[in-house]
């Protein structure tokens, strides 16, 4: 199987996607869903969509043109181990080691056992080459390389058995944004998408906002009332009250608009239904601050981003082939083998 193939081979799988009928698609989202409650039908057609978009073929020639891609007469054993918090997360990872010629040895999350495997079957079904280059194992030994996300604590646990080997090995990130005061209702409400897509659980989900003053906290507060709808979800509702009991009994400063707890924090990462919030007085001592924190931030948005390396509001995730996790560039990583 040759590099013509295999990119023909994945975007035949956007196509698929793409031509789900809606049985199919119920039919796999309540699988999905079931599997992992956080993962309902919305999120996984929003997932399904993300990666359907990126599987345009003309897209996947123009970004594999920039690697020295080699058709390996003996490919190397990759073991990835895939994070759970959003659907088929490790499904670009899964993708590069592919495309790229080598062997996927997968250890996929106990919350995303469904989807992933359903991208892995409907691949192999238009190729049969790949079924001898993808497999899921439990106990991932012996590999010439690894690629591991997970926490903080997990990447110590995978640096010490995988740090011998070639390996990226992925921490804690979150995403941030950048209020400058000419925000409208409509760009607040893209933003909305930016913090609550999939719940706020994913790496790309805002969990941070930098404003200038509280007038904007409430232009914003007011502009993403139709979100609401998300204390329909019993997990998410959970954690709100939660999040709400203990800043009210601890008498800690915070708004709170019904789903959301806004709370001034130099903290980067919040918890699920709260929202941190940082003030700011120049973009120059914004960038001193936001320099300090380089190494914890995936994604910064702003409004028609402004903000050097930014991208957005509305956009965090839907990540282009090119927006590697952690800015550690996958592709060449693997091609280096």
């Amino acid at each position: 199987m040759d590099l013509k193939e295999r990119i023909k081979a994945f975007s035949q799988l956007g196509i698929r996607i793409k031509k789900l009928t809606e049985s199919e698609f119920a039919f796999l989202a309540a699988q999905v869903e079931q599997n992992n409650n956080w993962f309902t039908p919305d999120q996984t057609k929003f997932a399904l969509n993300a990666i359907s978009d990126f599987l345009d073929k003309a897209s996947l020639e123009s970004w594999l043109a920039a690697y020295p891609i080699l058709d390996h007469t003996h490919p190397k054993s990759v073991g990835l181990l895939m994070a759970g918090n959003i659907p088929a997360v490790g499904f670009h990872d899964m993708m590069c080691i592919l495309l790229s010629g080598h062997q996927v040895h997968g250890k996929v999350s106990s919350s995303d056992q469904v989807l992933i495997k359903w991208l892995s079957a409907e691949l192999i079904n238009i190729h049969p080459g790949f079924g001898s280059r993808i497999v899921f194992e439990d106990m991932l030994k012996g590999k010439d390389a690894y690629i591991a996300t997970g926490s903080d604590n997990s990447a110590r646990y995978f640096e010490y058995y995988f740090g011998k080997y070639p390996s990226i090995i992925r921490k804690n990130r979150t995403s941030i944004a950048i209020l400058d005061g000419t925000e409208t209702a409509e760009d607040f409400q893209a933003l909305g998408h930016d913090i609550f897509q999939y719940y706020g659980l994913g790496c790309r989900n805002v969990s941070k906002i930098y404003v200038k003053n509280e007038a904007q906290l409430q232009d914003f507060l007011n502009a993403i009332e139709g979100f609401h709808f998300l204390t329909s979800h019993h997990k998410y509702l959970n954690n709100y009250d939660y999040n709400k009991a203990i800043y009210l009994v601890n008498g800690e400063a915070h708004l709170d608009n019904g789903f959301l707890l806004v709370k001034e924090s130099k903290q980067l990462v919040s918890p699920i239904a709260v929202l941190f919030v940082e003030y700011y007085n120049d973009q120059v001592g914004l960038e001193r601050t936001l320099k300090e924190h380089e190494h914890k931030i995936q994604c910064i948005v702003s409004r028609n981003s402004w903000y050097p390396g930014s991208v957005k509001f509305g956009t965090a995730q839907s990540p282009t082939l090119t927006d590697y996790a952690d800015h550690v560039d996958t592709m060449s990583f693997l091609t280096s083998l």
